[in-house]
């Protein structure tokens, strides 16, 4: 039957304020908990198209490091108005609880795909979709899963070792400066890492960007720096892709992001992969309509490969 509290793509108020959008996501969303150490693992589910079920495998989203779901909070409703998306806080970050140590590739990556079989029991296919830490992460989680698995997306993904360019100049602020100070600072590291149209540093950016990182309790960088998402790729036995943005920070420049590509492509031959012109590191919230768009294209051409 219809759900009761649709998440559609027009729907969303996005001039309100910033916290007034948050928490409007993500009351339509069913919130669940995994097991994380000592504490749980927290997910999002949207359940998929206003006018009922769908054939079509869910999606899992994976967020950046020191990020939370609402590095995904414009794709969710657009995404959402075609199949079930689950969104994840991932151990240490967001709602989640503290990551076990040591703070490793597999350590992490286990509680997420120990955490993919209890929302998707009996063996549910799944795409996974990662976005920068969260490629190491549903790398790691699709070499767990084999063909259950049904895609691996990744988004400016990190774990390509020297490939992964060092954005110099990112601060953490002092929690103790004004908040004047606080936002001026998260300003200029979003100039810096994760969009180039400054224009769209707008306040529900700044809002969830400063959130998410005053809640990050795990050093992602030393993972995302590492060949992490390389050595486990050839165990990857599902359909890949990947979507960059041209600018991405992280990126090198383009003939950068190809090699990541050819790396892709050495291994499945047909692995989509688009660049897209103008767009940075986050793309998804740079250019949302255009990135769904691919995104879906990407997820519509594994499933007909997965058949």
């Amino acid at each position: 039957m219809p759900r009761t509290n649709p998440l559609g793509a027009f729907d969303i108020d996005w001039n309100a304020r910033p916290e007034t959008v948050v928490a409007d996501i993500t009351a339509r969303a069913t919130r669940l908990e995994t097991p994380c150490g000592d504490g749980t693992m927290v997910w999002h589910r949207w359940d998929g198209p206003i006018d009922g079920p769908t054939d079509k495998p869910p999606t899992v989203l994976l967020h950046g490091g020191w990020g939370s779901w609402t590095h995904w909070i414009k794709t969710v409703p657009l995404l959402a108005t075609e199949r079930t998306v689950y969104a994840a806080d991932m151990p240490g970050m967001g709602d989640a609880a503290d990551a076990p140590e040591p703070h490793g590739a597999e350590g992490i990556s286990t509680i997420v795909a120990d955490g993919i079989n209890e929302i998707l029991p009996d063996g549910t296919p799944y795409h996974a979709v990662g976005f920068s830490f969260g490629g190491v992460m549903g790398t790691w989680a699709a070499a767990r899963h084999g063909k259950r698995c049904v895609g691996l997306t990744l988004v400016g993904a990190a774990g390509f070792l020297d490939l992964h360019f060092i954005v110099e100049g990112i601060r953490v602020p002092e929690l103790t400066l004004p908040d004047a100070d606080i936002d001026a600072i998260h300003t200029e590291n979003l100039k810096r890492l994760m969009l180039v149209d400054h224009n769209l540093i707008d306040p529900l950016a700044l809002h969830t960007h400063r959130q998410n990182i005053a809640r990050g309790r795990v050093r992602t960088r030393r993972i995302s720096l590492s060949n992490a998402l390389v050595e486990a790729l050839p165990r990857v036995v599902s359909p890949m892709g990947g979507i960059w943005g041209a600018l991405d920070a992280t990126g090198g420049g383009v003939a950068d992001i190809e090699k990541r590509r050819d790396i892709l492509r050495e291994l499945d031959p047909d692995a989509p992969f688009d660049i897209v012109e103008g767009a940075g590191h986050w793309i998804m919230y740079e250019a949302p309509e255009l990135f769904v768009e691919t995104l879906s294209r990407h997820l519509a051409f594994q499933e007909s490969r997965a058949r």
